[in-house]
């Protein structure tokens, strides 16, 4: 007869909820079960070394993690689920939050917070896109900040000529060649001020390029990811070319994660925000919360689709008669959006409607 006794542990079918606080250097970790703080302790940034340290003291278990979404993306996730284990992602402002906890903010501290909430079921989990669609989302947004620096520098030569009273006798909307070309030749002193103005110069042209090369390394991804007919289907909406259907498709990804299109409203950042106490009821404008570079873009769209959708403009000038132009332009992009969404969900290419 063996005398050997079993002293192994096993947790099977217990839930273990583990709040992580992200940081680049170190992990503020909090472990709770059954409403109690197991352990709060500090770690290396790796996804596999936390998942063998649950297994390890924990065995059999059911794990469910968190962390707030910042710096570190999506990977941590993505690989916690490759790994089997549960894991999701929240918006920092979506944490329930004591005065203390705000007064006294340390890392444990908010690690407990996150599992607390966690297993309390108070957290709603962000979305977690795809590996492909992060990297495509990546570039396309790399592309609207480089368009930004050229428009900084643009402002700049214009800010630098202005300082030295240089007159340009030729206005262009477009900085073509022949436009820079006429620029260099501008009557400045052969000293710093016409060196200032060739290195402004180079470094439009430096800009342009790169816009040209990521132009085309986006063109070259939608056909590789098997997209152009979405993308496609994006375009044929009025006061939508390429570069805004990127934007719409790399910002939403799924359009069917919004059931209603009140959701993809609020996603969007078209949607007031409201005060309301008592008998008084106040709006404050739209939402502060919002995806910046889907807003900005719809708004523009929406500038663009009045001058070529005739039932869009017929709205337009019918609101124009009760508010003002950038609250009527706010409602258009809202019916643009909800244009955007039918074509989408039903993958057809859009049918402008008819002004009786």
């Amino acid at each position: 007869m063996s005398k050997i006794k079993d002293t192994s542990i096993n947790f099977k079918g217990q839930h273990f909820y583990v709040g992580i606080d992200v940081h680049k250097k170190r992990w503020s970790v909090t472990i709770r079960n059954n409403d109690m703080n197991l352990r709060t302790y500090s770690m290396d940034p790796s996804p596999d070394i936390l998942a063998s340290q649950l297994i390890c003291h924990y065995s059999d278990g059911v794990y469910h993690l968190v962390y707030e979404v910042g710096f570190t993306g999506f990977w941590i996730c993505r690989r916690f689920r490759e790994l089997g284990i549960d894991c999701i992602v929240v918006n920092p402002a979506d944490i329930p939050t004591a005065h203390k906890e705000k007064d006294r903010k340390t890392d444990p501290l908010d690690s407990r917070k996150l599992a607390r909430e966690l297993e309390n079921g108070n957290l709603a989990p962000l979305y977690v896109p795809s590996e492909p669609d992060q990297h495509l989302r990546s570039l396309c947004r790399l592309y609207r900040n480089i368009v930004q620096n050229n428009t900084r520098v643009k402002n700049r030569i214009k800010a630098h000529l202005a300082l030295n009273g240089v007159q340009v006798d030729r206005e262009s909307s477009y900085w073509s060649g022949d436009f820079i070309t006429y620029l260099r030749n501008l009557p400045l002193d052969k000293g710093p001020s016409r060196s200032c103005l060739n290195i402004c110069l180079d470094e439009l042209e430096e800009h342009r390029q790169r816009l040209v090369y990521v132009l085309k390394d986006l063109r070259a991804w939608v056909r590789q990811q098997g997209i152009e007919r979405t993308i496609n289907n994006l375009k044929s909406v009025p006061g939508i070319g390429f570069k805004t259907a990127m934007i719409l498709y790399t910002e939403i990804m799924d359009i069917h994660r919004f059931k209603r299109l009140d959701h993809l409203k609020s996603y969007a950042g078209l949607v007031p925000s409201t005060y309301s106490s008592g008998e008084r009821e106040g709006i404050r404008g739209l939402t502060h919360r919002r995806n910046r570079h889907l807003r900005y873009v719809l708004i523009e769209a929406a500038w663009i689709a009045i001058r070529k959708d005739p039932v869009l403009l017929q709205t337009y000038n019918s609101l124009t008669r009760k508010m003002k132009k950038q609250e009527a332009i706010i409602r258009i992009a809202s019916k643009l959006l909800s244009r955007i969404r039918y074509v989408w969900i039903n993958d057809c290419p859009y049918v402008s409607g008819v002004v009786q």
